[in-house]
């Protein structure tokens, strides 16, 4: 189930990156319609939602939507429903800064749609932007929900199957088709806190049924819905008696259905792989680190660091040695810094023999430790081949930290180049970390 979610996460990812290009252009357009006559009163909501394609949301500085193009939800206070929105949303409107997520609920009717948000200059109001997913065909394609229809008619001990968001709503479904009980949501609570799976007993239906609610962390999504709770609905009973039988037939047909949706994944989602990936190394490109939108977050008492990775003297090795050398070292240099960052980093090559590392949640002794272990790993490679070695071609690293440098990724790649420089300056195949003197 939890392939099946994120398959259909990755088409929305990968398959539509245009959808939020288009929701912060539209983002732009509402604002500045917004700078020239700020009275929402006379705006024409439903003609600006012909125009973009996109229902539009005001949200003011208590977290209501005031106005907007869908007039279910005029009156909506986050406060009262989703206060855990509200309080991103306060963070939000603070930085500026425009945001969009994978997916997420709308409340009054159930559907699966894709949201953005950005403040206004003023920082008086949120513009929030919706886009539908339940009426793209693209990603119908991977729909999970045909997933679960399919596990369902397949297996009768599955009652319901549902992929709850981080206030308990269910993913394409309104609250009238599914509400957590009072035990219900403790549970899923429980998970959700806890990331551990939780069962317990219950009614679905006037049918004693057993819920059991499972931790989901997407690897797409940002902020608040990052975090799902996949909620299985059975007949315990049923499973029990059944069990070897069961076993195997689920996992046949499991694989049957899986297979089919990866397959129109590899299908369709390999060309954008190789759109944001660099062919000569396998590494994340500069497209995927353009994309990149939230670089900068770090837990409590945490850092991120950015680190600007640059090879000394490279020109020499293509130059004396040729391309091809130059390649075969871009590829050890790539295999080494993937090897050499912890789980919580990400590395990129962003052109030539740039590259980028993000270490999340970290602290300053650690990232000076990676670029220390960056620095010997590629010298003992270098060392070994005497060719190479002759063209004095070493590693600078530069290194910047959230929040210490600044709050965005372009100031943190910024401060970082700075510092990179700064370590070149000072002898190459060396690290330096950011200093005010380096501006």
């Amino acid at each position: 189930m939890k392939d099946s979610i994120e398959t259909y996460e990755k088409a929305i990812q990968l398959l539509d990156k245009n959808t939020a290009v288009a929701m912060e252009e539209n983002t732009g357009k509402i604002i500045r319609v917004y700078n020239e006559n700020p009275d929402f009163d006379e705006w024409d909501f439903q003609e600006l939602y012909k125009q973009l394609g996109m229902h539009i949301y005001i949200i003011n500085e208590e977290n209501v939507i005031t106005h907007g193009s869908f007039p279910d939800d005029i009156g909506l206070d986050f406060n009262d429903c989703c206060q855990k929105l509200a309080s991103l949303l306060d963070k939000r409107r603070e930085s500026g800064q425009f945001y969009h997520d994978a997916m997420d609920i709308e409340q009054k009717t159930g559907n699966v749609k894709k949201y953005s948000y950005m403040a206004t200059p003023d920082k008086k109001y949120i513009i929030e932007l919706s886009y539908n997913l339940n009426e793209n065909a693209v990603y119908n394609a991977f729909n999970f929900f045909y997933t679960i229809d399919e596990l369902k008619k397949l297996y009768p001990y599955i009652y319901d199957v549902n992929i709850l968001n981080i206030g308990g709503l269910a993913l394409g479904k309104s609250l009238n088709e599914r509400s957590l009980t009072k035990k219900e949501r403790e549970s899923f609570e429980a998970t959700l806190t806890s990331k551990e799976t939780n069962e317990l007993k219950g009614d679905w239906r006037g049918k004693t049924a057993t819920f059991r609610y499972i931790y989901y962390d997407s690897i797409f999504d940002e902020d608040f819905a990052q975090n799902k709770v996949i909620e299985i609905i059975y007949d315990d009973r049923l499973w029990s008696a059944n069990l070897v039988q069961y076993r195997k037939m689920f996992i046949v047909q499991l694989f049957i259905i899986f297979s089919f949706v990866f397959v129109i994944s590899f299908v369709i989602a390999r060309p954008m792989y190789l759109a944001y990936h660099d062919r000569l190394t396998g590494l994340a490109n500069r497209s995927a680190f353009d994309e990149l939108k939230s670089a900068v977050k770090a837990k409590k008492g945490k850092k991120t660091a950015f680190f600007m990775i640059d090879l000394d003297y490279f020109k020499v090795v293509n130059d004396d040695l040729g391309h091809q050398a130059g390649d075969t070292l871009l590829k050890q240099v790539a295999n080494i810094i993937r090897s050499v960052i912890p789980k919580n980093g990400a590395v990129y090559r962003y052109g030539g023999d740039e590259f980028v590392v993000i270490l999340n949640s970290t602290t300053d002794e650690e990232a000076e430790e990676v670029a220390r272990n960056i620095i010997k790993e590629i010298n003992d490679f270098i060392e070994q081949y005497k060719d190479v070695n002759k063209t004095g071609v070493s590693a600078s690293i530069g290194i910047s930290f959230y929040p210490d440098d600044g709050d965005t990724k372009q100031m943190l790649y910024k401060k970082a180049d700075m510092a990179l420089y700064a370590a070149k300056k000072k002898g190459k195949g060396q690290y330096a970390i950011f200093q005010k003197d380096h501006e």
